[in-house]
């Protein structure tokens, strides 16, 4: 029995998991919140940003949102606190901080 993500829930069995919980349907990794994974939080300064948006192909989670060719804050319940955003932007506009 194969289990599609919005199925996955507290009552599922482990033996009704596939293994290394691998996901086998495409665009469901919004339905799995991996932001309780991140150990460093990215920090946006919008003063200093000046919407290049460079840093957001460079994210790995999509986690930039990007509305009327600006961007906006972080979504962190995807964020997994990689860091490679804070090293993609030119201007200093994102920081890592300890902790969630």
């Amino acid at each position: 029995m194969e289990l599609k993500a919005e199925q996955i829930n507290e009552e599922t069995k482990w033996q009704d998991l596939t293994e290394g919980l691998k996901i086998f349907e495409p665009a469901t990794s919004r339905l799995f919140e991996t932001g309780e994974w991140r150990t460093q939080t990215p920090v946006w300064e919008e003063e200093k940003c000046r919407q290049c948006l460079f840093c957001v192909p460079y994210c790995p989670d999509s986690c930039i949102p990007v509305k009327d060719k600006r961007r906006g804050d972080f979504d962190f319940i995807h964020c997994k606190g990689c860091g490679i955003c804070e090293k993609a932007c030119p201007f200093g506009a994102i920081s890592m901080k300890e902790g969630k």
